[in-house]
């Protein structure tokens, strides 16, 4: 059974995603704030977080910046906060989504079940989308059945991406996992150019994204369905 984490200090709204969870078929464990979460987390194989910003003794920020010093589990942002600055420091401190009060339970539960759905595909060989098939055991990219040449960051860059579809990934986070994997600095930049590259090998035509998506200020996301 998969267990998921929820910190949220509003009792009904606590009480009635966990109930929607545990309908699911989902293991939840509960907390109102930061102290008991991180508690929990520790004491239990957590594999998805869903956590408020504004908590009654702390802060999600700090909490998600903890969690991930530690550990790369899932993790989504609720709140009331909804300006884009808030959204960039949600995903900047580590977070996989971000909902944004009032949301619906349906959507939530479709985000939660996608996640899962994804992890219980991550040992598959292959991913589909459009006219691309990524052969992650031969590190290969197929664009309309043909083999196409990437670099080794194109193709991590891509498999990231595809592994993740509908999903935002930050620059910082793009650039942690797939290009400052030897502690080395890399300029921001780097993200960019790479992506620009990358559209250029597997899209029609760059000036008009087909997969890969740029949202202003935020990051890069996949925006085409993924088939395993």
């Amino acid at each position: 059974m998969n267990s998921i984490l929820l910190l949220e200090d509003e009792e009904n709204l606590n009480r009635g995603i966990s109930l929607k969870l545990e309908k699911e078929g989902y293991q939840v464990f509960s907390a109102y704030g930061v102290s008991w979460g991180m508690k929990l987390f520790q004491e239990n194989a957590i594999d998805l977080i869903i956590c408020d910003i504004t908590l009654e003794d702390g802060n999600g920020l700090d909490f998600c910046r903890e969690i991930r010093k530690i550990s790369q589990v899932h993790f989504i942002f609720l709140t009331a906060l909804d300006q884009e600055m808030d959204v960039v420091l949600g995903y900047e401190a580590g977070a996989d989504d971000y909902m944004v009060k009032p949301f619906s339970l349906s959507v939530l539960i479709s985000k939660v079940n996608a996640i899962f759905k994804r992890m219980a595909n991550d040992g598959d060989d292959k991913i589909i989308s459009g006219e691309v098939t990524f052969l992650k055991k031969e590190m290969k990219v197929l664009v309309k059945g043909e083999e196409t040449s990437l670099t080794k960051n194109e193709l991590r860059l891509l498999l990231i991406l595809m592994e993740n579809p509908k999903q935002i990934l930050s620059k910082n986070q793009l650039l942690e996992q797939v290009f400052d994997i030897n502690g080395e600095f890399v300029d921001e930049n780097t993200v960019a150019v790479n992506i620009r590259r990358l559209r250029e090998k597997i899209e029609n035509d760059p000036s008009h994204p087909v997969y890969i998506r740029n949202v202003r200020g935020i990051g890069y996301l996949w925006d085409k369905e993924v088939l395993v």
